[in-house]
């Protein structure tokens, strides 16, 4: 798939990994649609890389539709998704207080992290289909899981078990998707920097990138888009899982 006057969209991409996928994108030429929450933010980032902004709750179908549209209009039905918004609030599944891991908070995770990627994904796909393939493929989504899918530490619950929901989903969308021609790929990311990361102490940061076995060192999010470029680019890069962290096996804690 080439980018070059490719239209694209690129969710969570105000910061972290989705602003640097969003500004690969935009340097190869792409036209960007930036979804987020943070309206500020997205719409100092797109006016930066010459795209567009749109206000978005990835787990409302209305939410998600109405910033479809608004895509489309400018930009032409999107050919290239990479789903990166996603929330992470550590919480015990029973506190210090002996109280239970609060449903409401739970639900909240999946809800942005499992099925806000989902929606994305079907609403996404539903509009990709009507158009003409290009060579041999429609378009691609990429999606983002983590390594805590696989070894989630404590206070992860919902952040581990989001994300092991989009692991899992890789493979099947990929299947379903395939008549179609397009591809679906995920990329699981060690530990980052993000603006997540960002507020810990400068010693802190270092001793997590210290937990890395090489490069050790946090992650950086150029090299996250790096991949996304990588999968956009191999047309045989489809339905699997790519972990991408130097190695590490996360501890318990």
């Amino acid at each position: 798939m080439e980018l070059k006057d490719t239209a694209a969209i690129v969710t969570g991409g105000a910061s972290g990994l989705g602003k640097a996928t969003a500004t690969m994108l935009a340097d190869a030429g792409a036209k960007v649609a930036i979804f987020d929450m943070n309206e500020e933010m997205g719409e100092a980032v797109a006016r930066e890389l010459g795209g567009i902004f749109q206000k978005v709750d990835v787990a409302s179908e209305d939410s998600v539709k109405a910033a479809l549209d608004a895509a489309e209009d400018a930009h032409g039905t999107a050919r290239v998704l990479v789903n990166c918004a996603g929330i992470a609030p550590p919480m015990k599944t029973v506190n210090r207080d002996n109280e239970p891991h609060p449903l409401g908070a739970y639900r909240k995770v999946i809800e942005v992290n499992l099925i806000g990627t989902f929606n994305m994904i079907a609403q996404f796909a539903a509009r990709l289909v009507l158009l003409d393939p290009i060579g041999e493929e429609r378009g691609v989504i990429v999606n983002t899981a983590s390594v805590a899918a696989f070894e989630g530490q404590i206070g992860q619950a919902a952040y581990a078990s989001s994300k092991a929901g989009v692991a899992g989903l890789t493979l099947p969308v990929a299947r379903d998707l395939s008549q179609h021609q397009i591809r679906v790929m995920t990329i699981a990311p060690g530990i980052f920097w993000t603006p997540m990361l960002a507020g810990l102490p400068e010693a802190a940061q270092e001793s997590l990138g210290k937990q890395v076995p090489h490069p050790s060192r946090l992650g950086r999010p150029e090299e996250y888009a790096m991949l996304v470029q990588s999968i956009v680019a191999n047309p045989m890069l489809n339905g699997e899982v790519i972990r991408l962290d130097g190695a590490i096996r996360m501890a318990p804690k």
